[in-house]
């Protein structure tokens, strides 16, 4: 099998912003896949911008990581001339504008999380393309499409911290059960007016799903009980 190890380091990913009554709560799987081969298991998609807006990096690594850095360093300038932190849609929009002018050239979404005193927490999705997205949660990455309907389901305003951080770390760990791409530990990020809670769940501690429980009263178990004995001759 080729496992083609001169592909370039893409984060075959699940990434998840959420908001809740008070701030955000950012998630991550830490798989990174270079073709078929896992480069990388225990690798952190979400990076520091500021004090208070982090990234949710998913695609390909170089791409979002290059990103990450020009943004991280606009934003300094920023906070020094301000004399103030930057808001959360001062970091968002400008990494829309460097996914948007490069759009030819860059293969990664990402989004935005953060917390500032003029609007609170802030989720925002910029996608492939360079498009930008308020949304009160986002998710990304080749795990996203198994996490739709489950969102749509489970989702809630008002959550309190706990059950926004416990619904993230079951939607990845529903991810990386059902994507190839996604796997390892799941890191979040808590941000609010109290400032930033990193966490870290290893993935022996992560819910698990009906393929990885053992079956429990199947139908397997009972014929297996009521079969007869194999004929000896």
């Amino acid at each position: 099998m080729d496992l083609n190890l001169d592909a370039p380091h893409s984060m075959g990913t699940t990434i998840i912003g959420v908001t809740y009554d008070g701030g955000v709560v950012l998630g991550a799987d830490s798989r990174t896949s270079t073709g078929m081969y896992v480069a990388n298991r225990a690798s952190d998609k979400i990076t520091q911008l500021t004090d208070n807006v982090y990234l949710c990096r998913s695609g390909s690594a170089a791409d979002s990581q290059i990103v990450s850095d020009y943004v991280r360093y606009f934003l300094q300038q920023h906070t020094i001339q301000l004399g103030q932190p930057a808001t959360v849609k001062v970091a968002a929009n400008l990494i829309r504008l460097l996914s948007y002018n490069n759009k030819n050239m860059l293969q990664t979404g990402l989004i935005v999380g953060g917390w500032d005193k003029y609007e609170g927490g802030k989720i925002y999705g910029v996608p492939l393309g360079g498009t930008i997205l308020e949304q009160p949660f986002a998710i990304g990455g080749s795990g996203s499409s198994y996490l739709y309907g489950f969102f749509d389901q489970a989702w809630r305003e008002g959550m309190s911290k706990d059950e926004a951080e416990k619904l993230v770390v079951k939607a990845v760990s529903l991810a990386i059960a059902r994507d190839g791409a996604s796997g390892g530990v799941v890191r979040t990020v808590i941000i609010n007016s109290e400032g930033v809670t990193r966490n870290f769940y290893p993935g022996d501690t992560l819910p698990l799903w009906h393929e990885e429980l053992e079956p429990q009263n199947s139908l397997l178990d009972t014929l297996s009980l009521n079969s007869p004995e194999p004929m000896s001759t």
